[in-house]
């Protein structure tokens, strides 16, 4: 009988997310500037020589292990709260020094999807995945405008701030643009701060549309209701952190409600910075889509960028890119991600 992930919050994440694998990636990137035809070839012995070798832990690292964590409270094996899905564009062969290190670690992770150089875009469905993360811009620019799933670019690990806890799992999102849609946003950027207050204001109780990371939200929801401990004390605590201040808090208020989510904690910063807030949440990941608050975060917590719909006026080709570090097409379409 097929397996039902229905109920179940499938996490997919790229070997690159879970792992640090930027010296391997550099080194491709290397072998690839003095001879493109025998890179591939190059690195394959490369990662060969050093499967057994360890291997550091990547920005999703921290969400990973603590989500797996929820599964001892699950009513029976068969039907876990969390399953995560390793997906990468290594090649079986190249992948195995991430398969010997998912095991030294003795993290449960059964399923894996490892494609040889193509994109894992199109296995999410079949997977059932609910939350992508990765480090391939690409990537994750395909599923946020196909709707497929949540998705963010993850940002490097956090060399400083607080461990997060280990016996909880706390995650922290922007709301304009992640929870709800970039509408709200558009009339800020477009009309000024003023507009967007009296707005959002007058639109007080008409709830707001789903943005990309709604149903991720509202399945979290389902997952911390479901935990024998009450919404209160869960293990899983979400809290929204929005640069919105007063009069444009109710809508938000309001909307939560209407959904029928209830989330922990949530805090209306009216220009505070958003990095001392997750930093004391001591956030697993903090979700945003602006790289102004996210790279100050990123310092602290891990965190991960929520990419604009393409077609969205918002949407920039170039949002997150560092031009100065871009590979070329045909190593962004093998890299290890």
């Amino acid at each position: 009988m097929p397996l039902d992930l229905s109920d179940t919050l499938v996490v997919g994440i790229s070997a690159t997310a879970l792992f640090d694998l930027a010296e391997a990636d550099a080194v491709y990137k290397a072998k690839y500037a003095k001879n493109p035809q025998n890179a591939l070839d190059e690195y394959r012995a490369y990662m060969l020589e050093r499967e057994n070798e360890p291997l550091r832990d990547g920005t999703g690292m921290p969400l990973v292990r603590a989500l797996l964590g929820l599964n001892c409270f699950a009513p029976s094996e068969s039907k876990p709260l969390v399953e995560v899905v390793v997906m990468s564009r290594n090649s079986p062969e190249t992948g195995v020094r991430v398969f010997n290190n998912i095991r030294s670690r003795g993290l449960p992770i059964s399923r894996h999807a490892f494609t040889g150089g193509q994109s894992v875009v199109d296995y999410l469905d079949a997977f059932a995945v609910d939350l992508f993360l990765t480090t391939n811009v690409e990537d994750a620019q395909r599923i946020i405008d196909a709707q497929a799933c949540a998705a963010a670019v993850l940002k490097p690990p956090p060399h400083s701030g607080e461990a997060p806890l280990e016996d909880q799992v706390r995650i922290a999102f922007d709301g304009d643009a992640v929870l709800f849609d970039d509408s709200s946003e558009l009339v800020y950027k477009t009309e000024g701060l003023g507009r967007f207050h009296t707005v959002e204001d007058e639109k007080q109780n008409e709830p707001m549309n789903d943005g990309p990371y709604a149903i991720l939200l509202r399945k979290l929801a389902k997952l911390q209701q479901s935990l024998p401990f009450g919404a209160d004390a869960s293990p899983v605590r979400i809290a929204i952190v929005t640069a919105r201040s007063a009069p444009a808090e109710m809508r938000v208020i309001n909307t939560l409600r209407h959904w029928g989510v209830y989330v922990n904690e949530i805090f209306f910063l009216g220009g505070v910075p958003k990095s001392k807030v997750v930093k004391a949440f001591r956030a697993h990941i903090f979700f945003d889509d602006q790289d102004l608050h996210l790279d100050p975060a990123a310092k602290h917590v891990p965190s991960g960028r929520v990419p604009y719909r393409s077609d969205s006026p918002l949407y920039s080709p170039l949002a997150g890119v560092d031009l100065a570090d871009e590979p070329p097409l045909l190593v962004e379409k093998v890299e290890t991600t």
